[in-house]
């Protein structure tokens, strides 16, 4: 099948009895990841005192993190107050295109953020020359250039694809999206694990390398300095563990075509979006002590 118009998602399980409940939890969920990520993005921005490479990098992630949801949750809730859960191909190319892009894109700035820390932390002299407005702008510009290039490679030998299968056993376009082809292409699978390399391994060990340097430094100075050390870097490294989980996670349930229940697989793909950008901006929020005080003024002043 060359000319493939609409692929039906037969990943929902019990629409006919929950779809006002999925709905009613899903689009709460929505609203708090925007309105969280957009409370940290707005502090941030407002205060001068905030426009430093760290909290410009924590508001870009609070904007990937918009992006992420924006790419997933719109669909997903006229999916579930629809009688036909559908998506053109097309769509469901750019949705695959969106979801990984942002979402490998999240990877790189985790690393950028890493890099500014190792500066600050282990090079203080120099930081003010090396992390300058520019050199935030390029990783920022990078970040997304980077992921949006080597996932636009693979949506379009996707395209190209012939197409042997019509119903996509998923409730988003993600990985699932090659069970849909007639045959495995050698170049899309080759170019998959160079993107994986480039945007998802290199760029974790590149992050884990530098905080084990950084813990190393900060371990042979006072505890005042641990401390510190420990205040800035814990938030980021517990965001990047949750997300290389979840998105070892995606790959693995994508991938795996044995016969997982239905429901089974549905609260797996659910996990994959559910809890990162939903969490994230309460991490940042309440660890980050720069953060949590702006914050705390910005509500208290509204009461």
């Amino acid at each position: 099948m060359t000319n493939v118009s609409y692929i039906t998602l037969v990943g929902y399980v019990a629409m006919d009895t929950y779809r006002y409940m999925y709905f009613a939890v899903m689009i709460t969920v929505y609203v708090v990841i925007i309105c969280s990520n957009f409370i940290i993005i707005y502090i941030i921005w407002t205060n001068k005192n905030l426009h430093e490479p760290m909290y410009i990098f924590i508001a870009a992630l609070s904007f990937n993190c918009v992006l992420y949801s924006t790419t997933i949750y719109p669909k997903l809730l006229i999916d579930f107050l629809s009688d036909k859960q559908i998506i053109s191909y097309s769509a469901c190319l750019f949705q695959f295109f969106m979801f990984y892009t942002v979402g490998c894109a999240e990877f790189l700035l985790l690393a950028a953020m890493a890099f500014d820390r190792y500066v600050s932390i282990c090079k203080p002299l120099n930081y003010s020359t090396i992390m300058s407005k520019t050199t935030v702008s390029t990783f920022l510009i990078v970040a997304w250039s980077f992921s949006a290039c080597h996932i636009a490679v693979q949506a379009i030998l996707s395209a190209k694809a012939e197409m042997c299968e019509l119903r996509l056993k998923g409730i988003i376009c993600n990985n699932v999206i090659y069970t849909l082809q007639c045959v495995k292409s050698k170049p899309l699978t080759l170019f998959g694990v160079v993107a994986l390399l480039n945007l998802v391994i290199l760029p974790v060990l590149f992050t884990v390398f530098t905080y084990t340097n950084i813990f190393i430094s900060s371990y042979q100075s006072c505890k005042e300095f641990r401390k510190k050390t420990a205040e800035t870097c814990t938030p980021h490294l517990l965001v990047l563990i949750g997300y290389f989980s979840l998105m070892v996670y995606d790959v693995i349930i994508a991938r795996v075509e044995s016969d997982i229940p239905q429901t089974a697989r549905f609260i797996m793909t659910l996990q994959i979006f559910l809890y990162h950008p939903l969490f994230n901006p309460f991490i940042y929020g309440l660890k980050m002590r720069e953060i949590f005080k702006h914050i705390r003024r910005l509500f208290s002043s509204k009461v």
